[in-house]
């Protein structure tokens, strides 16, 4: 095959037809038409036998002025597929005819184009990209991405069936672009093998999605279109009933079973036959037909493939879950797949800034003085390590400074990522038999085989005396370390060999798949943002610094580069992120503003991720949303960029949009642990805790002993109510790694203030905290809020101030002022609240004012203006809709009797409680029991029998350990 969108197919009862086109990709077009037959006379220039075919455009035919025709592809009932060249755009694009009766349906046109634009925004790299509808030449026509392969009928005929493996691996594939789909409220309704290409690379990509729903229309069925293909329909789309994506998760488990089996379920005589069966019974399982297919495997299809809709899995994600659940590490067999790894959490926002800005850094040292439009390339993610290069001139300028250049370079493809050099000397480190961090050859293809990466750069510069300087590389597949390229180019003098480095990164980007003309890429990339060599070099230096936490040395390094070339912008990056991590705030904002005043100076890349770095320090959410949204755009092979953009989302509580960038990133790495934790944390917070349990385990399959890895696994086991295994878990954490002794202790302590083991909290909250004080641990402040919030559940207030007070005193964090302002408000002290909360209101950020109305809503509530609470309580969720504003505004309704509207929000607090497990940068789930008790006096005063299952609730959370002062009443209400 090669067009970049499948071909429609009629009836399948109908006889078939048949023909090989002309081409290198070996095109096969599949015709089906009423009453025809493999003896047919066919019009010239035809393929088949329909009434609805029309004559093909001649070769060499330019449309719009634009496309020109290089390749018939194949016929459908659509019309004709075409591969030509895009002039404008200098890129291979498949082009789909519109039939003229079509085109000339105003109504089915409308509709057609509604349905492109929806299209359209599923940008996902297991669906074929469509482009635009236009018009050329008196012809109406389609373009999208061009793909080169195979459909997966063409695979079925040669090969008969797929291993488990393999057929694994494709359907993985196949949900992911379902998941994508139906995200955006696209739903398939023909999906079909015919309609499910692989490319060379082993990338599986569904085709026509946006133009199935496009059929629908009055016009086409008068015209003799099938709505669907009657093998693969569901039995309600048969019905003509709605569809819904279940329609599409039941064609998906048709394709599946016959991957496995090289067979349909359901056998009949006729197509219509087998339908009806589908519709009145289950099918045989796949295991049953082919005892080959393992029984768990078999029951997964056999899910999908419910008769009745309610009983299938009700989404793409639900059946990726139980397909991880079988293999954990499974990941999709693309040979060219696995970008960065970048850590940036809520709970290490700030301690994360160095990595995150040193992603941006690997991203690129330097960038073009001159910019090209970017030339977006739809192709599958190539993960790329550049490995050190041999310095062969003696001269130590060139030590560490044309790796990053060569990262730059090669970024500019949308579809390659350069991986981060600084993790890869860890894991060099960790591989070496002598532990060694030099990432030589031999290095460099040991972590490109345990991180799955596609590709490994690696090269030497030699001096050649008077003669210059010869530079040389070496393209090695990462799996097997086989050369796929080499090149070399002689440089006349030392400080051409800068200016050299765009020439060899255009023959690696072209064998790893990139169709720029040379030309362009060099024309784009005449000059660097620093012509110094010695600048690249200082600034080479620093950020290997930074990437060890040599935070001091680093921020010399990038300080020189800037005293070399003060216009070098990368450079204040790089002094921002280590001023940052050095605690100097003002230095940070400072060198950050200094970077973006150099921006013109960056690569388009580096643009974005520069201001979204700014925007994360900031704590401006909504403009990193934006840059981080762009960056993933277009450049959707950056999986920091996903990573980053879940995080802004989570900060804005948008979950459902943070977990769906977390799963982006994973699929471009499955093998990254802290992915994957990631995307365990969004899920929590999501309240999706089994979801949130399983990619906590797969991430602690990758690496055994990741801290955070076990922390959100104990937060899952909490939200499934697990609570001897949460226990069990932060001892595990206790036990893990650097960071796991002080969250463990912290996890367990909040663990006893959710039971009510109050005297167990404070004592290891105490115990915890000596040591934690000692060795200026970062997590000592949320402790000492911990313990201030215990003291004031047993009713001690000067213990909760004293607390309290000291945290304030190691703290000044906005969220450090906040909890401890509600601490205050509790225990009497609401004028040293308003002080606080007035310094949140001055700070430019959401939260913090959000914080600040909240605070002044607990005065009010606490003085007896309950009206005046609910109004700030309302404010402040119309800034940023939060656990704790909705926890507040359910009390303050209580309060006035207004028990419907309390009702409401307490059920939120519920359904939302996965946002209470890290309300303060730690484990905070202990606030969740009080929503039960107060839920219990709202429906109480609702006189709702259901008061009491809330008050059960409680007992049973905080009852057996018999400290809670709000115990008694809770039962007292209960025997009334």
């Amino acid at each position: 095959m090669g067009w970049g969108i499948g071909m429609d197919d009629p009836k399948p009862e109908w006889h078939e037809l048949e023909t090989k086109m002309g081409g290198d990709a070996g095109a096969t077009a599949a015709v089906r038409s009423p009453g025809s037959s493999s003896s047919s006379n066919s019009p010239p220039g035809t393929v088949g036998v329909s009434f609805f075919l029309t004559p093909l455009l001649a070769m060499g035919t330019v449309l719009a002025n634009r496309y020109e025709i290089l390749e018939v592809l194949g016929q459908g009932g659509m019309g004709a597929v075409y591969k030509v060249f895009d002039r404008e755009l200098e890129r291979f694009v498949a082009l789909k005819t519109i039939r003229p009766d079509l085109a000339g349906n105003a109504e089915m046109l409308a509709r057609f184009k509604q349905e492109l634009v929806l299209a359209r925004q599923v940008a996902h790299r297991n669906i074929v990209r469509l482009y635009d509808i236009s018009d050329g030449s008196g012809v109406k026509f389609i373009t999208m991405e061009y793909v080169e392969g195979e459909d997966f009928r063409s695979v079925l005929r040669r090969e008969g069936k797929l291993s488990p493996d393999e057929s694994i691996n494709v359907i993985r594939q196949i949900c992911f672009a379902l998941q994508a789909a139906h995200s955006e409220g696209i739903i398939h309704r023909d999906l079909k093998p015919q309609n499910i290409m692989r490319d060379k690379l082993g990338r599986v990509v569904v085709m026509d999605f946006g133009l199935a729903r496009a059929l629908e229309s009055e016009g086409m069925t008068q015209t003799g279109a099938l709505l669907g293909t009657m093998e693969y329909m569901s039995p309600e789309q048969a019905k003509g009933e709605q569809v819904d994506r279940t329609s599409d998760i039941y064609a998906a488990g048709l394709i599946f079973y016959e991957l496995l089996t090289g067979k349909m379920p359901f056998a009949a005589e006729s197509a219509l036959a087998s339908l009806m069966k589908r519709s009145q019974q289950r099918a045989i399982p796949a295991a049953e037909l082919d005892r080959g297919v393992p029984r768990n495997l078999s029951a997964i299809v056999s899910h999908c493939i419910e008769p009745d809709r309610k009983k299938r899995y009700q989404s793409a994600t639900e059946i990726l879950g139980d397909l991880e659940a079988l293999n954990p590490t499974a990941r999709t067999a693309i040979s060219f797949v696995g970008p960065r790894r970048v850590q940036s959490t809520p709970i290490f926002k700030w301690i994360a800034l160095a990595f995150l800005v040193l992603a941006i850094a690997v991203g690129g040292y330097v960038g073009w003085k001159k910019f090209g439009t970017t030339t977006v390339i739809h192709h599958a993610p190539v993960s790329v390590l550049v490995a050190d290069f041999e310095n062969h001139t003696g001269d130590p300028v060139f030590d560490g400074t044309l790796e990053p250049v060569f990262n730059v370079a090669l970024e500019r493809a949308s579809f390659i990522d350069a991986f981060d050099r600084g993790e890869a000397r860890v894991l060099a480190k960790q591989l070496s038999k002598v532990g060694s961090d030099r990432l030589d050859e031999e290095a460099a293809r040991l972590v490109a085989n345990r991180q799955g990466l596609g590709a490994v750069v690696w090269g030497s510069l030699s001096s050649r005396g008077s003669d210059g300087y010869k530079f040389s590389i070496e393209l090695l597949d990462g799996a097997t370390g086989k050369t796929i390229d080499s090149s070399d180019v002689l440089v006349a003098k030392k400080d051409d060999v800068l200016l050299a480095v765009p020439q060899l990164v255009a023959t690696v980007r072209k064998a790893l798949g990139d169709t720029t003309p040379q030309s362009v890429q060099l024309a784009a990339a005449e000059t660097f943002t620093t012509s110094s060599l010695e600048a690249a070099h200082q600034y080479g230096v620093g950020e290997q610094q930074l990437s060890v936490g040599q935070m001091e040395d680093a921020l010399k390094s990038f300080s020189k580069a800037v005293e070399i070339d003060k216009d070098f912008g990368r450079a204040y990056s790089g002094m921002a992120a280590t001023s940052r991590n050095l605690g100097k705030w003002d230095d940070a904002e400072k060198y950050f503003k200094q970077a973006i005043e150099h921006i013109n100076r960056m690569t388009e890349r580096e643009r974005y991720r520069t201001r979204g770095s700014y925007y994360i320090m900031l704590g401006n959410f909504p403009k990193c949303v934006e840059e981080y949204s762009t960056l993933a755009s277009e450049f959707p092979a950056d999986n920091a960029g996903h990573h980053q953009l879940a995080v802004c989302y989570s900060e804005l509580r948008k979950l459902p949009k943070a977990v769906e960038e977390a799963r982006r990133a994973v699929e471009l790495y499955p093998n990254d642990a802290l992915g994957r934790r990631n995307l365990a944390l969004f899920l929590c917070y999501a309240g999706d805790f089994e979801a949130c349990e399983r990619e906590a385990r797969a991430a602690l399959k990758i690496n055994p002993d990741y801290a955070k890895g076990y922390l959100t696994l104990a937060y899952a086991q909490l939200g499934q109510g697990q609570q001897s295994q949460t226990f069990e878990t932060y001892r595990q954490l206790e036990r893990t790694g650097k960071i796991g002794p002080a969250f463990g202790s912290s996890g367990l302590a909040d663990l006893a203030i959710y039971q009510g083991r109050y005297s167990d909290a404070v004592r290891g909250l105490q115990q915890s905290l000596a040591g934690d004080l000692a060795t200026k641990d970062l997590l000592a402040p949320e402790k000492f809020t911990a313990l201030s919030y215990v003291q004031l559940l047993r009713g001690d207030k000067a213990l909760a101030l004293d607390a309290a007070q000291r945290a304030l005193a190691l703290s000044k964090k906005p969220n450090i002022r906040f909890m401890v302002s509600r601490i205050l408000v509790a225990a009497g002290e609401s004028a040293r609240a308003q002080s606080l909360a007035a310094e949140l209101a001055a700070d430019s950020h959401l939260e913090p004012q959000a914080d600040a109305k909240l605070i002044e809503g607990e005065i009010a509530l606490q003085a007896g203006n309950p009206q005046q609470a609910i109004k700030l309580f309302t404010d402040a969720n119309q800034i940023l809709d939060t656990w704790l504003g909705r926890f507040d505004l359910g009390r303050a309704y209580l309060a006035t009797g207004q028990f419907a509207e309390a009702d409401s929000e307490f059920d939120r607090c519920i359904k939302r409680r996965g946002e209470a497990l890290e309300l303060n940068d730690g484990p905070t789930y202990g606030y969740v029991p009080a929503v039960y008790y107060f839920q219990g006096r709202v429906r109480q005063g609702l006189k709702s029998s259901g008061a009491a299952d809330s008050y059960n609730t409680y007992l049973g959370i905080r009852g057996k350990a018999g400290e809670d002062p709000l115990l008694a009443e809770v039962r007292a209400h209960l025997n009334q």
